[in-house]
């Protein structure tokens, strides 16, 4: 490609890449249908690939054209902000649309009272939560798939970031397990059955320093079952606090302390460069601060 470029051609594929249907895209751009094929065969010579080939009820993408979409994205996205929100930005008015990425965990912690105050602040605000793998989340921020990252991320580096919390981890069971109350020795960790949920990374190194990985008698990938099956049978979990009373509330669970060996859980908002100082994402940080950060105490990022 070069400067002179046509940024339309850009919505012209996005629209396509979309609906997987030329004519369907001509609608989303109020284009014709032959002035959407002109659009594509000038794509098509500029990156030098098909782009789309012919399936079943329309087109789907070439492989080129998956990852070409990703920047075709995070591009417009960044030119409607520039469009929309030039130096100040109307919570109240605003229907933009925040995709965060967060752990089951952290949806429990932070978005029941998010989207409460957002009712009453913002309420055409629209919040998108996802989970992505560890290693997604700087590629996601850099192509602008996500625009905030909350969590015990410590393999981000090189963004911007602000601490929100601490938590520490303790033992979970049910009300009245036998051996809740002893749980102060690696002998006494020892005789419970552990379940382990693979989300999170922190418990399964405690237990594999603790030598106590036979003891694990069901994995599961998140934490939203984990308090019913606590509830309900002597197995026990690695929970981090804040959460773990939340589910003692809900559930006849109990918490214990016990000498895990893990360090304190340091929760922070991160975010890429680019958006540092737009104001909408500037008012969704300090929303984010405002109703969830605790004064620091031995708060230490890594």
């Amino acid at each position: 490609m070069n400067q002179g470029f046509d940024l339309n051609l850009l919505r012209v594929f996005h629209a396509v890449y979309s609906a997987r249907n030329v004519r369907r895209a001509a609608e989303l751009v109020g284009l014709s249908q032959p002035a959407v094929s002109h659009s594509l065969t000038r794509l098509r010579l500029a990156l030098k690939d098909p782009l789309f080939v012919r399936a079943t009820g329309g087109v789907a993408p070439t492989a080129k054209a998956d990852h070409f979409a990703r920047f075709v994205e995070a591009a417009l996205k960044t030119i409607d902000l520039a469009l929309t929100e030039t130096g100040a930005f109307d919570p109240a008015a605003s229907e933009r649309r925040f995709v965060m990425h967060m752990s089951d965990l952290g949806e429990g912690e932070f978005l029941p009272g998010l989207m409460e105050h957002l009712q009453q602040t913002a309420p055409r605000v629209r919040i998108e939560a996802m989970q992505l793998a560890p290693d997604d989340v700087l590629p996601a921020m850099e192509q602008a798939r996500i625009d905030l990252a909350v969590g015990y991320l410590p393999q981000l580096h090189g963004i911007e970031h602000q601490r929100l919390l601490e938590d520490r981890y303790v033992v979970l069971t049910r009300r009245g397990h036998p051996c809740a109350g002893e749980l102060r020795s690696r002998k006494a960790l020892s005789r419970l059955d552990f379940v382990l949920v693979n989300s999170h990374a922190e418990p399964a190194k405690a237990l594999h320093r603790l030598g106590l990985e036979s003891r694990i008698r069901l994995a599961v990938p998140h934490f939203n079952v984990l308090p019913e099956i606590l509830a309900r049978c002597d197995l026990a979990a690695i929970v981090p606090q804040r959460p773990a009373m939340r589910f003692a509330r809900q559930f006849e669970l109990q918490l214990s302390d016990a000498p895990l060996g893990l360090p304190p859980l340091q929760v922070w908002l991160h975010w890429y460069w680019r958006v540092h100082n737009d104001p909408g994402h500037r008012w969704l940080r300090e929303t984010m601060t405002r109703l969830y950060r605790q004064p620091s105490r031995t708060a230490r990022h890594t």
